[in-house]
């Protein structure tokens, strides 16, 4: 029973030192940070770039009706 509660407390401790998924977790939350900065970024380009066309739409029609 003794070896039973030492290989268990043995393999707790492994379990508990093992980094190896941390280096997943910190590529999962920089891949986030990374795709938000993206969808922001694109949404305001083309929030800028629709006044844009509708400014030249404007001046296009006004010249051609003037």
């Amino acid at each position: 029973m003794t070896f039973l509660k030492l290989r268990l407390r043995t393999s707790a401790q492994n379990f508990s030192n093992d980094e190896s998924g941390a280096v997943t977790v910190d590529w999962v939350v920089l891949t986030a940070a990374l795709v938000g900065i993206v969808i922001t970024l694109i949404s305001t380009i083309t929030a800028g770039i629709e006044e844009a066309a509708t400014d030249i739409k404007n001046e296009l029609t006004s010249a051609l009706s003037g």
